[in-house]
């Protein structure tokens, strides 16, 4: 145990100490948080003060747009080339002309600079609503006032109403659920394959560096393995843990030097936040009055929200990183017996393809396991152990029996302990191989001869 710990100390103090390490460290926060900040200055840029000036042959849209506080419309008849001059040079941003038509909508907006796209979907809307209201009216001769009548009493609303195992029942959000769990899987993969190959490539290059007969002679090639193992999962842990404080540093710092920008985002989307929610579930969690005049901060919408969810985000948090911890002990074992039975990295990857594919697999099927949670094939996914970190976690935002998720974790466990034994066997003998090609079928005689 002693040269385990041994082993687990110099594995991690080795890597933390390297310069991609501490690069990697220092970037992937800056990337998060241009990924969140980048947008959100992006979309105060593009809802500047925009004037519009609109010029219609057809005297449908004369009157008819829709200020807020960065659009302003004026209107103007004439020559739209003697229009476009002078607005252009003039205080106008853009000039919008509709040439005569009896058919269709046909519109062409002129600049400068080119316009936000934020400007051109509003300006979308509102003539394709406003050339709806006119054929209404002149074409088919309908009240407007009573088809919107008519229209709001025919809009139907579904309740997503979930039954536990004791009966009790329980409002959730379906599409929030599905979301979440593809977002767990695709993390979990991806996390998974990373620090994996890091465990592959760390073996390969102490196997073709002769190190390793140095370490092989003082402890025992077991010891060697799960101190590896170990190691390079510490360092995953501490990386992530890095990334995310200071990921949340980064964004606060933000926010704090530009405060203006994000109290300015939330003013000009509140409104289109109101409008996109108000027939969905999440504006029956949270009151449109609370949110409209902030008397709901974010954590109170986010308490009221996660408590929609069947399960708790700490039990979400518990699981992700249990299959975390034992997917990611388990592929890399295996991926440490391939580094030990290959000479390069073309070898290795021949040798991990039989290995990944289950995973591969998996992560391709995401969308129909969140898509139908509990149908037999999200089932027996999450249940084989070579798929069910990603298909359970896929599946548990949904909800899942906790015979199944037990059972799932129990066959993990168990099938983590023969992948061990396994991957010590072949490790013991394929560590001190050099020159020669090797199979699986030559892989299963050194388990089978020892």
């Amino acid at each position: 145990m002693n040269n385990t710990m041994l082993i687990v100390a110099r594995e991690y103090l080795t890597r933390v100490k390297k310069k991609s390490f501490i690069i990697l460290t220092l970037l992937v926060p800056l990337l998060f948080a241009a990924l969140m900040v980048v947008p959100v200055l992006l979309a105060t840029k593009g809802r500047e003060h925009v004037n519009v000036m609109v010029v219609d042959d057809n005297e449908i849209y004369i009157n008819n747009f829709v200020e807020d506080e960065k659009t302003s419309f004026s209107y103007r008849s004439g020559d739209i080339e003697q229009i476009k001059k002078e607005a252009l040079a003039g205080d106008y941003d853009v000039v919008l002309y509709f040439p005569q038509s009896s058919q269709k909508v046909n519109a062409n907006l002129y600049y400068n600079e080119e316009p936000s796209m934020y400007l051109r979907s509003e300006l979308e809307s509102q003539i394709n609503n406003m050339f709806f209201d006119h054929v209404l009216q002149d074409s088919f001769h309908i009240d407007l006032d009573k088809y919107n009548t008519i229209k709001d009493l025919a809009r139907s609303q579904i309740t997503m109403i979930q039954i536990d195992e004791r009966g009790d029942e329980k409002e959730s959000m379906a599409e929030m659920n599905k979301s979440i769990g593809m977002i767990c899987g695709f993390i979990i993969y991806f996390v998974i394959f990373f620090f994996s190959g890091q465990v592959l490539r760390g073996v390969l290059e102490e196997k073709n560096n002769r190190i390793v007969e140095v370490l092989i002679s003082s402890v025992k090639p077991i010891e060697l393995l799960l101190g590896k193992i170990i190691g390079i999962a510490l360092v995953g842990l501490t990386q992530f843990l890095i990334w995310i404080v200071f990921t949340l540093v980064i964004l606060t710092g933000v926010q704090i030097a530009m405060p203006e920008k994000f109290m300015e985002l939330s003013g000009v989307d509140k409104e289109q936040i109101m409008e996109s929610v108000q027939d969905s579930q999440v504006a029956e969690v949270v009151n449109s009055s609370q949110l409209a005049s902030g008397d709901m901060d974010a954590g109170s919408i986010f308490t009221e929200i996660s408590s929609y969810f069947p399960i708790s985000f700490t039990e979400m948090i518990l699981c992700f990183l249990f299959f975390f911890l034992t997917g990611y002990l388990m592929y890399s074992a295996l991926f440490a017996a391939v580094g030990s039975a290959a000479d390069n990295e073309t070898d290795s990857t021949q040798l991990t393809m039989p290995i990944t594919m289950p995973l591969l697999l998996t992560i391709v099927l995401v969308m129909p396991i969140a898509d139908n949670p509990n149908g037999p094939l999200a089932f027996w996914l999450s249940i084989i152990p070579l798929t069910s970190p990603v298909a359970m976690l896929t599946r548990l935002p949904s909800g899942v029996p906790l015979w199944e998720l037990l059972l799932s974790m129990v066959l993990m466990l168990l099938f983590f302990v023969f992948v061990v034994w396994f991957a010590a066997k072949v490790y013991r003998t394929g560590i001190l191989m050099y020159g020669k090609k090797v199979s699986w079928k030559e892989i299963w005689k050194w388990v089978r001869h020892q």
